[in-house]
């Protein structure tokens, strides 16, 4: 994947997705993506075990995450299961080591109020070893090309908490305005064919449902 050889389409024309396909939330405040731990209570559990309360109003039932890397979500604190769910996604991303590289990557775009004041989205989120998929060269000018960079994080978006099984043929349009497809069963899910699979599937946070995938996705116009 060569961040150099995708299509630009402007920063007005993303942020204009971002202005429809979310819906401000009242409440909550603005949250730097390294902000203030409140998650992580006494009941936090580790790994695949934990099955998170629902958060932030929504009434949608809840599973329990999935997928090999969810061994590596901290077993208590912020970063734990139960701390992500107490969090809006960008500041609940910020706690979880192994997304440091996508919450740099957000920061820098200036998404981090605007996804954490989102209502109810689904996140795609690459995890740290697929950022390193990309060469160093690509991932660096990425990171500083603001455009670029804002079109290809809010292509890992889309609207509505989607849960396990609307991924077995789903077809989603994403804030940026290219569909992201996803297959797969039980805990097997892929996304756009091979260019991803979901490592740990339905984290949820206080405001997304995030799939924590092992490649960085780009847009297909």
């Amino acid at each position: 994947m060569n961040a150099k050889h995708m299509h630009k389409f402007g920063i007005a024309s993303a942020v204009a997705a971002l202005a429809l396909g979310l819906s401000a939330c009242g409440g909550g405040g603005d949250m730097a993506a390294g902000g203030e731990e409140t998650g992580g209570g006494e009941g936090a559990t580790s790994g695949a075990t934990e099955s998170p309360a629902a958060t932030g109003g929504t009434d949608m039932a809840m599973s329990e995450p999935f997928g090999p890397a969810c061994a590596d979500v901290p077993a208590e604190g912020a970063g734990s299961f139960s701390g992500m769910a107490e969090d809006p996604v960008a500041t609940a991303a910020s706690n979880n080591p192994a997304l440091s590289t996508l919450v740099d990557a957000v920061t820098q775009a200036d998404l981090v109020d605007t996804l954490n004041n989102a209502e109810d989205i689904t996140v795609f989120a690459p995890a740290n070893s697929a950022f390193e998929e990309i060469p160093e060269e690509d991932l660096n000018a990425l990171l500083e090309d603001q455009e670029q960079l804002t079109e290809v994080l809010t292509y890992h978006v889309v609207e509505g908490r989607h849960a396990p099984d609307e991924l077995q043929d789903g077809s989603f349009t994403s804030l940026q305005g290219d569909t992201v497809e996803t297959s797969g069963s039980g805990e097997d899910y892929t996304v756009n064919g091979d260019a991803a699979s979901v490592v740990c599937g339905n984290v949820q946070t206080a405001n997304a449902t995030v799939y924590i995938i092992d490649g960085v996705l780009m847009p297909q116009g």
